[in-house]
């Protein structure tokens, strides 16, 4: 019996010390500010107010560098080493001939150096701007084929396809459907990119990069 008692005693201590081990520390009380590190340096803990934290990511919008930000994922993703099976190259997609207009003649040195890429994109937008000009003056704001036609929009159907098939699908009014030589159309472009600031980008019949 004595036996007996004592195996329920020991199975009552074993419990008893079970469950006060799992009651809430007293640290749970704290505040956030109380902690400190064991030099005495202040630790301040993530809050758990949502408010306290920026949960929202860049928005580029309709800014200049969201309109080269999306031409870019269009043209290649992204991706500064790209190169098609065309041999068009880098985030921007060039051909070595545009390379060589903006000034740019070492393709290697094109493909790994990201700030060469955006300012060759940025030379080859106010050549193909001041190529446009006037077409740009006459059509910005128009509807063809269905299209609010704005210099964004020819800007980007420009670097696709080149000046001159801009040009033959205004000029006849949406009718001639230029596309590049995978399928994709100066109309997709002109819709596609459309509405972006560009307006402050200077035409320049010269423009070459400059590092």
């Amino acid at each position: 019996m004595i036996k007996k008692w004592s195996y329920y005693l020991l199975i009552f201590s074993i419990v008893a010390f079970i469950t006060t081990g799992f009651k809430p520390s007293s640290l749970s009380k704290k505040s956030y500010s109380d902690f400190s590190t064991s030099l005495g340096l202040p630790y301040q803990l993530p809050s758990q107010n949502t408010n306290d934290y920026n949960l929202k990511a860049p928005y580029l919008g309709k800014t200049f560098m969201g309109f080269k930000e999306a031409v870019g994922f269009k043209e290649s993703q992204g991706k500064y080493t790209l190169v098609n099976s065309l041999g068009y190259m880098g985030k921007y997609q060039f051909g070595i001939s545009a390379l060589k207009t903006v000034g740019v003649h070492d393709s290697v040195d094109f493909l790994n150096n990201k700030k060469l890429q955006e300012k060759a994109f940025v030379a080859l937008i106010q050549r193909n701007k001041w190529n446009l000009r006037k077409i740009i003056k006459a059509y910005d704001g128009k509807i063809i084929d269905g299209i609010c036609v704005t210099e964004s929009g020819i800007l980007a159907a420009a670097h696709l396809g080149g000046a001159g098939s801009v040009k033959k699908y205004l000029y006849s009014n949406g009718a001639k459907k230029c596309k590049d030589k995978f399928g994709t159309s100066i109309s997709h472009y002109l819709k596609k990119f459309g509405g972006y600031e560009t307006h402050h980008i200077k035409a320049d019949k010269n423009a070459r990069v400059r590092l």
